[in-house]
């Protein structure tokens, strides 16, 4: 049986965790596929259920129930299901309701609660855990900013990377310029969410921005190498890493107020930027259901 295998639910719900006790007590958590031909993107019910194991992992100081004991999490990793996509990044469905209906507050407690999510992804297991996204396709927009939130991102070649906010009018709003600035810098930052581009993986780790990449289907087991070889100097790899969260911490003031400028933007767009939203829409549901 393999390690993904035995994967367990959290709930009915849109995550699945399994805890690797053998493989230095690593926390493999699966986004599940997004039902009835969704898009893959974080819907409030993706986006609860992983604040919630989070809230879980927090509570138990970095630990996890294993054969009645609780064990340390040395490492993390967040990964999908779904065979082509991590992640669409937000909910633009929900987005257009809102803008629709002038529901400023529902947009804004959603992307808070993204803000949370990412927050507490990239710090609250710092001290004492690693943290690594897999991805094995297409992650946009927040899915990106989910990666980048990781303490190493590691992808499969065939993999595609970008902010497409911009072509209609917005731009990230869950840490993505603070994320990407902490690996390439604030210029090159505002660069890569300012064109609307899509990038390779191989184009993002000579840049410095994935850490690592690997042949399409070896995603586990490149981060099942990069576990054992990490481990070998594990508490000193861990200061570092301790040093530089130290050293370019992300800032939960400055996520709130982008979310507030991107609120007010979003609030404003334009005929024509909802035009182009709507035809995102109906794209990703296209090819998730083709």
């Amino acid at each position: 049986m393999g390690l993904l295998d035995l994967v367990t639910p959290l709930r009915p719900s849109r995550v699945a965790v399994n805890f690797n006790a053998d493989q230095h007590n690593s926390l493999w958590i699966t986004m599940a596929q997004a039902p009835n031909g969704a898009s893959q993107n974080f819907s409030t019910d993706l986006l609860l259920d992983l604040c919630a194991l989070q809230k879980s992992i927090r509570d138990a100081k970095g630990t996890w129930p294993h054969h009645g004991t609780m064990r340390p999490i040395d490492y993390v990793v967040l990964r999908s299901a779904h065979p082509d996509y991590f992640s669409l990044g937000g909910d633009l469905a929900h987005f257009r309701r809102c803008i629709e209906q002038g529901n400023r507050r529902a947009l804004r407690d959603y992307s808070m609660l993204c803000v949370d999510m990412i927050y507490d992804w990239s710090t609250q297991m710092s001290q004492r855990t690693t943290s690594i996204a897999l991805v094995q396709g297409r992650a946009l927009g927040g899915g990106f900013e989910a990666a980048l939130a990781s303490d190493y991102l590691i992808a499969e070649e065939h993999s595609e990377f970008g902010f497409p906010e911009i072509l209609f009018g917005l731009f990230p709003c869950t840490g993505g310029m603070s994320l990407l600035a902490h690996r390439i810098g604030a210029r090159q930052a505002e660069r890569m969410m300012s064109n609307g581009r899509i990038y390779t993986a191989r184009e993002l780790h000579a840049m410095g921005v994935i850490d690592e990449i690997c042949p399409k289907g070896q995603g586990v087991l490149a981060v099942e190498k990069f576990i054992a070889a990490h481990q070998r100097h594990q508490q000193a790899r861990l200061k570092l890493q301790c040093g530089r969260h130290r050293l370019a911490p992300l800032n939960y003031e400055e996520l709130r107020t982008v979310v507030e400028e991107w609120v007010e933007t979003a609030m404003n767009l334009g005929a024509e930027d909802l035009r182009v939203m709507d035809m995102l829409i109906q794209m990703q549901r296209a090819r998730i259901a083709g």
